[in-house]
């Protein structure tokens, strides 16, 4: 047998090795629970042992850190203004949890250098290699800052409720990033619905109407049924997931976690996802 040299190992090893699953959280239209839903499903995520970031990218209303109930010292304004090393500004929630609290806005990266970003982008891509699943909270809305963002992602996890704008909304962002041919994959939750079977319905018209008129396949990610518990926990600044580990709003969601720890990484093109994420912008 040939001896594999160690530099023909550190190649496997390389190529072997399993970057992060990139889930982007969106919505279109606020108020519809993203926010509580991201949280939640990066606790139930780790409970299943996987190792979880959350990355709060909506640089208008931050809130991420509220839902999880952490007092967030630093944020992504500080790393990227050199004031605070990534470690410093990525804050532990709970156990296999961590949170990278969100940017005022984006004017600190429009005004650098190419040089100075790619180093910034270098250092931001780590969370691939420390984690198992980065979940990008997402801004409200259909603007580029979101675009950008559910385009890097492998997983665009789309969220919804029974009101008839939010259903429009979400299929418009649903629109909108088929448009740019977003070759990953898309998927449905939708929230505060009366019952399973409203849900289930809602996610085959949306589902429908997408394959129809955009050619494009949507999963279905699975239904929250409306719980005065998750309200509760917002309000007592607590996951729901924690606070109220019985009720169904938890059992629900950790279904849709189980469904969505076992899709398969795209990482085709093999490119960063913060470097994606520029070069949407840039």
């Amino acid at each position: 047998m040939t001896p594999v040299s160690i530099e023909e190992l550190a190649k496997l090893s390389v190529q072997s090795r399993q970057k992060a699953k990139i889930l982007a959280v969106a919505s279109g239209k606020g108020g519809v629970g993203k926010t509580s839903i991201s949280a939640n499903l990066a606790i139930c995520l780790a409970a299943a042992g996987k190792r979880v970031v959350v990355f709060d990218a909506d640089f208008g209303l931050a809130n991420l850190d509220i839902i999880l109930g952490v007092n967030s010292k630093y944020n992504l304004s500080h790393f990227v203004k050199g004031c605070r090393t990534l470690e410093e500004i990525c804050q532990p929630v709970c156990g296999g949890v961590d949170i990278v609290s969100g940017l005022a806005g984006l004017e600190e990266l429009a005004g650098m250098s190419d040089f100075v970003r790619e180093r910034i982008i270098k250092a931001l891509e780590t969370l691939s290699d420390n984690y198992d699943i980065i979940i990008v909270d997402t801004a409200a809305g259909i603007d580029r800052t979101v675009q950008a963002f559910c385009m890097a992602a492998d997983h665009t996890v789309l969220i919804t409720t029974p009101d008839p704008a939010a259903i429009t909304d979400v299929y418009t962002l649903l629109k909108a990033l088929a448009i740019k041919r977003y070759d990953g994959r898309f998927s449905l939750i939708v929230n505060m619905a009366e019952s399973v079977n409203e849900g289930k319905k809602i996610y085959r018209q949306v589902s429908l109407a997408a394959s129809q008129f955009l050619e494009v396949q949507l999963h279905h990610a699975g239904v929250l049924v409306r719980d005065e518990c998750a309200n509760l926990a917002v309000r007592k600044r607590q996951p729901v997931v924690l606070e109220y580990p019985r009720c169904s709003f938890t059992g629900a969601l950790m279904a849709v976690a189980a469904r969505l720890s076992r899709i398969p990484v795209n990482n085709a093109a093999g490119q960063g996802f913060f470097k994606k994420v520029v070069n949407w912008f840039f």
